[in-house]
Order: structure tokens, then sequence, then C-alpha cells
């Protein structure tokens, strides 16, 4: 992990909203995913570094625990907030229940010798871990929702030995060694007193259990790593950053604990000829000034195809923007459709005939006398 400060990643104050971080990560994001931005050979790295920072800090928990520690609060190296690093004049502020353990605990985070509270927690079983992954989809699809598959390698449960780790047929016996409790007591004097420890089993590994005959497929972990194609659906008005959460598909879990979800983040590409801010769409169109000054319907084209009538009034000019309502991208959490807003840009023609230059001085000759007619008038009378 960068060691930069993230809000700084981000380009955000530490009083930034969830909002405005969130902003701030889709324009990163865009700018610097590696492949809309092939031409900077550093945008792979950059674009990792601003993930890293938007995943901390989008999480109210983990932005928490960065406020207070810094980097720190995610160096295992140092334990809680920095605990790692000595006691200095005392234990700092650090708190005994973050251990969830109370002084046993914290005697085995020191010494090493081990709690049999925090033993039997290690020997329980254990939630798989979640996984996250991140999917390119383009600006039509983000806008009316998809569904894709995708393959993802996974640790599963072995099918051939059913997750016990024995060759079908042969024993899973209790250890001997521990009897069964994956655990093994001994006691020890110090100048502190007597104190007895409690350690994982190194012949079971704490499993309590000994195969007779591993399997052959896993050879004894009752995993195995598959390819598994899974289908994902896409709701409609997603954006870069978007995250889709499909419980139960993470990694296993362990000693018949629950799997992990899986988290897919998404980039959005851009498109050639819109922009997208929240829900609402913006568009670029080029009329000439002759459609500018007399007004016009034209037809234009929608994303995904569509076409759509916009008309254009009388005296429109460079730079207006013409809105149509309900053209825009779906609201992702209501039924709401936002806006399309279209700009005008007006042609000014390079090469004229004689009897269109001779029109022009016309109108603006006739621009300086008393009693002239308007443009409009003069534009009507010209083309008859």
């Amino acid at each position: 992990m960068s060691k930069r400060d993230l809000y700084e990643v981000l380009g955000v104050s530490r009083q930034a909203s969830a909002d405005e971080i969130k902003k701030a990560y889709r324009q990163l994001a865009r700018k610097y995913h590696p492949d809309v931005n092939r031409e900077d050979p550093d945008a792979s790295e950059k674009f990792k570094e601003i993930s890293e920072a938007y995943e901390i800090l989008s999480d109210p928990q983990k932005r928490a625990a960065y406020d207070r520690f810094g980097h720190d609060a995610f160096d295992p190296t140092r334990g809680a907030g920095g605990f790692g690093g000595g006691f200095g004049g005392g234990f700092g502020g650090f708190d005994f229940d973050d251990l969830g353990g109370g002084f046993g605990d914290l005697f085995d985070m020191i010494f090493g010798t081990g709690s049999s509270r925090a033993r039997q927690r290690s020997n329980r079983p254990q939630r798989g871990a979640d996984r996250e992954i991140r999917m390119e989809i383009t600006f039509e699809e983000a806008l009316f929702g998809v569904e894709k598959d995708i393959q993802i390698s996974r640790v599963e449960k072995c099918d051939h030995c059913k997750g016990t780790g024995a060759q079908p047929g042969s024993a899973v016996n209790t250890c001997p060694t521990c009897k069964g409790s994956g655990q093994v007591r001994s006691a020890q004097s110090t100048p502190f007193g007597r104190f007895e420890t409690v350690r994982t089993c190194s012949r079971c590994n704490g499993e309590g259990k000994v195969i007779e005959k591993p399997c052959s497929k896993c050879r004894g972990t009752g995993h195995v790593k598959k390819a598994r194609t899974i289908n994902v659906r896409i709701p409609a008005g997603v954006d870069t950053g978007s995250r889709i959460r499909l419980q139960g598909e993470g990694e296993q879990g362990l000693r018949g604990g629950p799997p992990g979800d899986l988290y897919i983040t998404l980039i959005v590409r851009e498109h050639p000829r819109f922009e997208r801010d929240g829900t609402t769409l913006i568009t670029q169109l080029t009329i000439d000034f002759v459609q500018a000054a007399l007004g016009d319907t034209v037809e234009i084209e929608l994303p995904g195809g569509a076409s759509h009538e916009l008309h254009i009034p009388e005296g429109t000019q460079p730079g207006d923007v013409l809105t149509v309502r309900g053209k825009g991208a779906p609201s992702l959490h209501s039924q709401r459709q936002g806006d399309l807003k279209v700009v005008i840009q007006v042609s000014i023609p390079k090469k004229l005939s004689k009897r269109q230059k001779e029109l022009l001085i016309s109108f603006h000759e006739e621009d300086d006398k008393p009693g002239k007619k308007g443009i409009f008038e003069k534009f009507r009378d010209a083309m008859g």
C-alpha cells in the first residue's frame, strides 16, 4: 500500500463527505484506468493507488481507523494502532477490549504463549475470505443493465472426499496427542509466577483429527482450487466505482464455516459522444447558422441507438444548452430518470457562393437602416 496520505491521493480534504470521496474516485478512475490511459506508463500504479485509497476511505470503519492511526492501522506488524512500536511511556490509550479476550490475550500477544480462549476461537468454524475483482463494462451496459458470465478461480470443498481430507473408505481418527482438542497445554515457572500456556497441537495442526490416508485429489486439505462460471446481473444506472456483492461466492470457509462474498467493482468505459454526471447525460450538437437563426427540428441519436426529435428554437446561440427531460441515465436507487443536456455548437461556413455573399452583405447593410427588418424576416425574404 502507498504511504502517501490517502486524502491527498484522491485530492479531497479530511472533512470530505462520502459523496465527495466517491465523485473524486470516479473521476480519477476514468483518468488513470490502464485501458483508457495507455500512453502513461505509470497509469496502472496510479489506478491501483487510488483504488486502495477509495477502498479504505469509502468504508466508515476503515476510514475512522485510518484517521486515528494512519497507515499503521493496516500494518499487521504493528498491531492495533501501532502497538508493536513499543510500550514507550505506557500503553498509550490502548484498549484491551479491542483484543476481545482481555489481559490473557494481551499476554499471549506479548510473550507468544497463547491463552485457551484465543485458541478455542481459532478452532471454531471460520468464514471464508471475501474476494474482489474489477469488471469493465460499456457505457450502454451501465445505463440499461446487463447480465454477464464471469469465470473465477477459487478454493472450494473437495468433492472427492466431501471436505474431510481423507481418502474415501479410510479412517479419520482422533488425534492421540491432544485427544481431539487441537490444543496442547504446558506449565511454565517464570519470575512472575507459574503460567499455563496452550498451544496448537503440532501433530494435527489444531484440527483434533488425524487422517489415516489423505485424499488423493486434495492431498488431505479438504479443499481444491476450481474454475467456476458465475452469472452476474448488473442493474441499470451503475457507474464507475459501483460495487456488486454476490453473497457466498467468495472463498470456502474452514471447518464448516460459511463461504465469503464476492465483490465486483465496475469500471465504465468512456463514450465518444456522451458524458455523464450522475443521472445527467451531456452531448454536443452542431447546427448551421441558418438553423440557429430560424429554428429547426432535428433528429438526435440517444445512447443505445434510439432517436429523438429535438426542437431548436429561433435565435439559438452557440453554447446554449437544450434540455430533453427523462432521456438521461436511470437512478440506481429509484425509478427516476435523469435528463439529457444538449450543448449547441454553430458551424460557420468557410466557403460561400457569390449569391450567398451578396445576401449576407445585403443583410449587413440593411441592419443599419431605420425601420429595418429583423434578421428572421430578412432570412425568410431571401429564402423565399
